[in-house]
């Protein structure tokens, strides 16, 4: 494989059989999965795997597929991974007869990139299982598909598998994405396990395997907004985020952004890891001020940022279970708490057990996972017991969505509210996002300069921000603080160094901002200013484009919060309104089988065929959502469709009717 870059991915699966790979030890792995299949099953997956190649090689490929099957639990086809380095390039570097295939091929290496993804050679790029495709075979095609597709073509892929170019329009995507949709009975953890070392389907978490991860900066945003509201709701009026705690877990991936969003909000931000890999890059990379290995020098260093009301972040190498109860015995006060490890994947990797090394946990998964469960549930007990010993002092605890609190519940621990039903501390989304932000339509918007040049990315801040202050100017009391919070975001980003990858950036904004930011991006590239097209896309976790009841929509309390609905519609409706891809998903930051989610992305070339196509696309996928919430009674959604239906002729929707309360408790009474 000594062909160039631009050969190697018109090429695809190689001519010539590449040699047998060795282990990089220089990258993080995925732990070992645990061994689900029976001999049969061992059979079919290297039956599935084999059909990728030329039937010469099958009796050499098959004792290799073997051997990473057992010793790894998948088969990641290690010898067929390109020895080209994993990075984003300027989009013109790309073989492509599409613009819009090569600003593709650019998003998919950069969720490949060692130093965006979790795992990269295993294809995660976050969240412990979060894979772009299952195997390298399905990059190497994939690649090769997207370098001769034309603007009249559509490349459809089934859980990272290519399934083909199929013929269809200019106007229709260009690629079609899902991942890990299951029959609903099929849904359960063992089945991912099962299915995806089959080879059959994958986890793409939300914005893995839609190609629209763009490092931990995707969520810094989002945590930030976050924390700034936990102080504010918590803190007497007048009283300062300075000195005080924010303390977390989980350094890989998403997680990765709690220290410097804790770091622009203000606070100390303790956040602890059990992965030394993680809490390193995360240190190097400048995402975290101070690593600490041992207990006794956390406790001073933490006192004496309190002491000295520092703003740093600290990671913690170890559990967090003894940090929260250590903290507890030392007197050390937690005003936020909140966990983001990955407990969508509890028993794979995603949460590690107490009084057990990261490297003996490991051990667990690969050989004994029965008992690796038993001991992350013990540990779920503990580390729920320790948080509730806190908020009796006044910490304000919140789940930020990671089935934190679902995963405790399923262990026995003491979470649950009076009713039995409900949890005793609230998802971050029904206190704070919800309410305050996805109601009003604000969510995760984000861009990604295909030129690379940091000069792009600045210019387009510089455009985002114009827009946001001249939308602040008659922003309706209610969403005041929203603007200011995303104008203060926009100005500080490049001095914040958000940057992982390739040249993005992310900002909270509603419909009318989104569009309003889109043109100008549009015009500045056909203008010229901006040297080559530009990236829109948006994390899943938004307004409209997730259906999750213990996280985006567990602020819906009409009872529809388990139906899927507007995650579905608000994926088809983008495909036909100008979308350059789509993507569904089973499955994302809350687990395999609890939740659908869906997302875009869309070119915008400096053509005038873009500038129809973002705003049809970008009004439906936010007032979608603020529609169906709308539906659900939420006042806040009540008010923004209103003004939107004021602003919009075309616009018709079905409005809620209210109910006194007294009528029904009459009838039961």
């Amino acid at each position: 494989m000594n062909n160039t870059f631009q050969e190697a991915i018109m090429q695809g699966i190689p001519t010539k059989l590449p040699a047998k790979a060795q282990l990089d030890t220089s990258v993080s792995h995925a732990p070992k999965r645990k061994a689900i299949l029976t001999k049969d099953e061992e059979k079919l997956a290297i039956r599935n795997a084999l059909r990728y190649f030329p039937k010469e090689w099958h009796a050499e490929l098959a004792v290799e597929f073997l051997e990473e099957l057992r010793e790894y639990g998948r088969i990641y086809m290690y010898r067929f991974r390109p020895t080209y380095p994993m990075h984003a390039r300027p989009i013109s570097d790309y073989p492509a007869k599409s613009e819009q295939a090569a600003a593709i091929m650019l998003m998919i290496q950069n969720n490949l990139d060692p130093a965006v993804a979790q795992h990269p050679h295993e294809l995660i790029t976050y969240g412990g299982n979060g894979a772009v495709f299952q195997n390298w075979a399905q990059y190497l095609v994939t690649m090769k598909y997207l370098s001769e597709m034309s603007n009249e073509q559509t490349l459809h892929m089934y859980s990272g598998h290519p399934m083909g170019l199929f013929p269809s329009s200019e106007q229709a995507p260009r690629v079609v994405v899902t991942n890990g949709m299951m029959i609903p009975n099929y849904s359960k953890p063992d089945d991912w396990e099962r299915f995806n070392a089959l080879g059959v389907t994958q986890y793409g978490q939300m914005t893995a395997g839609s190609y629209m991860y763009i490092g931990p900066q995707g969520i810094v945003h989002g945590t930030t907004i976050t924390v700034m509201n936990a102080f504010r709701k918590h803190l007497k009026q007048g009283d300062s985020i300075k000195g005080k705690i924010f303390l977390t877990s989980g350094l890989g991936g998403m997680s990765g952004a709690q220290p410097k969003a804790g770091n622009i909000a203000g606070c100390i931000t303790v956040c602890a890891e059990v992965n030394p890999a993680a809490a390193h890059k995360r240190h190097e990379q400048g995402w975290v001020d101070v690593l600490v290995d041992n207990m006794e020098d956390l406790i001073n260093r933490v006192k004496e940022a309190q002491e000295n009301e520092e703003l740093v972040s600290i990671a913690y190498i170890g559990n967090i279970v003894d940090v929260w109860e250590r903290f507890y015995e030392e007197g050390v006060f937690v005003t936020v708490g909140s966990d983001q490890t990955s407990l969508h994947n509890p028993w794979s990797g995603g949460y590690y057990p107490a009084d057990l090394s990261f490297e003996e946990s490991n051990e667990l998964i690969a050989n004994n996972p029965d008992k690796f469960k038993q001991e992350v549930q013990k540990t779920l007990i503990r580390h729920a017991a320790a948080v509730n010993k806190h908020t009796d002092r006044g910490t304000y605890f919140f789940d930020y969505g990671n089935a934190f609190l679902l995963e405790s519940s399923r262990a026995g621990a003491e979470v649950m509210a009076e009713d039995g039903i409900n949890f005793k501390y609230p998802s971050y989304v029904q206190d704070i996002l919800g309410p305050m932000c996805f109601d009003y339509g604000f969510g995760p918007f984000r861009w990604v300069c295909t030129s690379g040049k940091a000069e792009d990315l600045r210019l387009t801040d510089q455009l985002a921000l114009e827009v946001m202050k001249e939308l602040q100017a008659d922003a309706p009391e209610e969403i005041y603080q929203q603007m200011a919070d995303n104008i203060k975001w926009i100005e500080e980003a490049e001095q914040n160094k958000l940057v992982v990858g390739s040249q993005a950036r992310i900002l909270y904004a509603d419909a009318l901002g989104r569009a309003r930011i889109a043109e100008a991006f549009n015009k500045a590239v056909h203008d010229g200013r901006l040297s080559a097209p530009v990236v829109l896309g948006r994390d899943h976790h938004d307004v409209s484009g997730t259906d999750s009841p213990y996280r985006e929509t567990s602020n819906i309390y009409d009872g529809s919060k388990f139906t899927a609905d507007m995650a579905i519609h608000n994926v088809i409706g983008d495909s036909f309104r100008g979308a350059t891809w789509v993507s569904i998903h089973n499955g994302g930051g809350v687990g395999w089988g609890e939740v659908i989610n869906g997302g875009f992305g869309l070119l915008l070339d400096g053509s005038t065929e873009a500038d129809r196509k973002l705003k049809q696309m970008l009004f439906f996928d936010v007032n979608n959502g603020i529609a169906r919430r709308a539906w659900a009674r939420n006042k806040e959604a009540q008010q923004a469709i209103e003004t939107e239906l004021n602003r919009t002729s075309t616009l018709k929707v079905t409005r809620a009717i209210g109910v006194e309360d007294v009528l029904i408790d009459k009838l039961f009474s």
